[in-house]
Formats: structure tokens, sequence, C-alpha cells
């Protein structure tokens, strides 16, 4: 439900950025009168209250995409409204009514940018990508260094939610280790340099001998 309200988030960014974008050309080329002062005082109320909201919120979990993205969210109202403010003050002394649809625009490139970094993370763990943290090389390397452990293959990572990374392999290892016992011996170190090397403490390995693994790929 984590991820799935920060998708909700961006989806909600990216369609209200659009409307922004739609009424602000429409006023580029035909544009209004724009009461300037009480773009003002509304936009100054906004700024005050967004930037309480934002101060409140700086002291929450990050780690949560969904508290990171309602963060991202109240952010970027805090700078539409600090634009309008702007745009307010330049009408008050200018009269140039564009300086409104200028804004506005700007807000839109804010809002888009938010939600695409929303959408794209929320997007990876939906999807099962490889966290961005985690390099599959190197976690192989890493396994291939264990003593006794001769191949790594089927090596996948994906994140569970948010900062929860998790990780399968399968691991071959010497046949001896599993007549003499020492099979656990090897899951318990593969685990301890996950944790270690890349703090992954969600992990699954099957273990195999060299005739299984020859004998595994075709049957999948």
């Amino acid at each position: 439900m984590e991820i799935l309200s920060a998708a909700i988030n961006g989806v909600s960014l990216l369609i209200v950025s659009a409307l922004i974008a739609v009424e602000a050309v429409q006023r580029l080329l035909s544009p209004e009168t724009v009461n300037a002062r009480i773009v003002i005082v509304v936009a100054v109320a906004g700024v005050a209250v967004n930037a309480c909201v934002v101060l409140l919120l700086r002291r929450a979990n990050h780690e949560s995409l969904n508290v990171s993205g309602a963060f991202a969210h109240i952010l970027t109202d805090l700078w539409a409204f600090l634009a309008a403010v702007c745009a307010g003050v330049l009408i008050l002394i200018t009269h140039i009514m564009i300086l409104d649809p200028i804004a506005s625009l700007l807000v839109v490139l804010l809002m888009a940018r938010t939600s695409w970094s929303l959408l794209r993370e929320s997007g990876r763990i939906l999807l099962e990508g490889t966290p961005t943290s985690i390099d599959l090389a190197e976690v192989q390397s890493h396994l291939l260094s264990e003593e006794h452990v001769r191949d790594v293959h089927d090596l996948h990572a994906w994140v569970v939610t948010s900062n929860l990374p998790a990780l399968s392999a399968h691991i071959v290892i010497d046949d001896a280790c599993f007549r003499d016992g020492h099979a656990p011996d090897i899951l318990s170190a593969l685990n301890t340099c996950l944790v270690g090397h890349f703090d992954l403490v969600h992990s699954t390995f099957q273990l195999e001998t060299a005739a299984h693994a020859r004998d595994e790929h075709p049957v999948h």
C-alpha cells in the first residue's frame, strides 16, 4: 500500500500539472486581467501553511517512499505559492499579465519533475527491478569469494518496499560439503557476507551440487 500510495501521488501530480499547463497556455494565448493583490494574499497564506507542513515532515522518516513523496508534493506546493507571490508582485509593478501563466508553467516543470521521480521509484519496486544501490556483478563476486563456493547463478535482487531489498541466488558448492554437514556453515557465511557488504538482510539461497547445476537449466 505504501508503494501504491506513492505511485498514486505521482500520477495525481502529473494530472494536475497537465491541467495547469493547459490553462497556462490558454492564458498565454489570450491574456486575462489578474487581480495581483488577491493573488499575493492567497499565495502568502499558501506559503505559510505549506512552510509549516514542510517543517513538520522534515522530521519524518524519509526512507519511506510514501513519506518522501508526500514531502516532495508539499515542497512543490510551497514553490508554486512562492512563484505566485513573485508573479503577483511583478504584475502589480509592471501590469504585465502574462507573468501569471509564465509562473504557472515554471510550477508545471517542478511538478512534472517530482511526479517523474515518484513514478520511477515506485515503478521500479512494483515491477521488481534491481535496486539502484545494488551492483549484481559485485554481489556475485563477493559470494564467489566465499570458501567452497564454485558458482553463483540465477542471481536476482528486488525491493519489497521502501529500503527493504531482497535477493535470491543458486549457489554451487563442493559436493563434500553436503556429505560432511558443512553446508549450513556456508549458508551462514553467505548471509553474513551480504549483511556486512551490502546491508542485505533478506536473502534466499539454494545450495546445489555441480551435477544439479548442470541438469537444472534444461528444465527451466
